[in-house]
C-alpha cells in the first residue's frame, strides 16, 4: 500500500486535483514548488523549494516517498516564439533531468515513476483511433515535445524503476483549462465551430485524469496510457453541446482555417487539428470513468 508520494506540479490544474484524490485514500503528499510563496506544510502536506534551470532541489522532498508523479511543464497556451518554445521544453525536461541526477546520488525509496505525457504525439486524423500499441508520430512542435518528454521519463527505468507515461487529452474542469476559453465566446454570442469543426477533440474530466494517475499510483502499473474519455467528439459537436447547455444560439458560420492561421500562426494546430485516442487499455486495466460521455461532463461543470 502507497503511503507517500512525492509530485511536481501539485499546484497547477491537474495536481490540484490529484492531491485532493491522494488525501481522500489517505496518501500523504510531499511536492516540490518553484514558488517559496507556495511551499505549505501540515501533516500529510509538505512542500519543499526546487529550481529545475538552476539544478537547485530539496532533498527532503524525497522522504518516505515511493513514487513520483511529475506534472510539471510551462503552459501551451502562450505564443509560441522562438523563446518561448524553447521554455516549453526546457521546463518539461530540465525539471525530469534534475529528478533523475538527485536519485543517482541519494539513498531513497522510488521505485515508480509517472509523468505527463501528451496525445499531440499522434499525427492529426479524422479516421485513424490511436491506440498506445501505434507507434507514429505527428510531425508538428508539440508532438516533438512530447517524445523529448517520453524520452526524459524512460531514463527512470534503467535505474529498475517502473516507468508510466500519462498521454492527457484535452482537460475540462470548471475554471481552468480548455472549456472556459470554448465558453466565453459562446456567452457572448460569437462562438462557431473552429476551422471544419470535424477535428476530434479527444477530452477528459478534470476528476478524471486525476483518477487515472491515482489509479495507476495505486496498483503501480508502467508502460504508456492515453488518459482521455471513452467518448471524444468533434469540435462542431462539443461547441454546439455547449451552446445548448448554457441556452445560447449559435448564428455564426464556422471561423475559416486561415483566419485561425493567421491570429494563432503555428498554435493554430491546438484548435485545428487533433486525434481520435482509444481509452480502452485503461479501461481494461479497471479504471471506471466517473464522466464517460460529454453530456455528464458539461453537465457537472456548467
Amino acid at each position: 500500500m502507497i503511503k507517500k508520494v512525492l509530485i511536481t506540479g501539485a499546484t497547477g490544474l491537474i495536481g490540484s486535483e490529484l492531491v485532493r484524490q491522494c488525501h481522500a485514500e489517505g496518501i500523504a503528499v510531499n511536492y516540490l514548488s518553484t514558488s517559496r510563496e507556495k511551499i505549505k506544510n501540515s501533516e500529510n502536506y509538505k512542500g519543499f523549494y526546487w529550481n529545475p534551470q538552476n539544478g537547485e532541489i530539496d532533498l527532503r522532498a524525497f522522504d518516505g516517498a515511493t513514487a513520483i508523479i511529475n506534472l510539471v511543464g510551462s503552459t501551451i497556451a502562450k505564443p509560441w516564439t522562438r523563446d518561448y518554445k524553447k521554455v516549453i521544453l526546457e521546463s518539461r525536461i530540465d525539471a525530469i533531468n534534475l529528478l533523475r541526477d538527485t536519485l543517482l546520488k541519494i539513498d531513497h525509496s522510488i521505485v515508480h515513476f509517472i509523468s505527463a505525457s501528451g496525445i499531440s504525439i499522434y499525427p492529426n486524423s479524422r479516421t485513424k483511433l490511436y491506440t498506445e500499441e501505434i507507434e507514429a508520430v505527428d510531425t508538428t512542435f508539440l508532438s516533438e515535445v512530447v517524445v523529448a518528454w517520453e524520452a526524459a521519463a524512460a531514463q527512470f527505468k534503467t535505474m529498475g524503476m517502473e516507468v508510466s507515461k500519462v498521454r492527457t487529452g484535452v482537460v475540462l474542469s470548471k475554471n481552468d483549462g480548455a472549456l472556459p476559453k470554448l465558453v466565453k465566446p459562446i456567452k457572448l454570442g460569437v462562438g462557431a465551430p473552429l476551422g471544419s469543426g470535424e477535428q476530434w477533440m479527444s477530452w477528459i474530466h478534470l476528476e478524471d485524469i486525476a483518477g487515472i494517475y491515482l489509479f495507476l499510483l495505486k496498483n503501480q502499473l508502467e508502460g504508456k496510457y492515453n488518459a482521455v474519455a471513452p467518448n471524444p467528439v468533434q469540435n462542431k459537436k462539443m461547441t454546439k453541446m455547449i451552446a445548448s447547455k448554457l441556452n445560447c444560439p449559435l448564428w455564426l458560420p464556422n471561423i475559416p482555417s486561415f483566419a485561425i492561421k493567421l491570429l494563432m500562426g503555428e498554435m493554430s494546430v491546438l484548435v485545428l487539428e487533433g486525434q481520435l485516442v482509444s481509452s480502452k487499455k485503461v479501461e481494461q486495466l479497471g479504471y471506471h470513468f466517473k464522466y464517460y460521455n460529454l453530456e455528464n461532463a458539461l453537465q457537472d461543470l456548467l
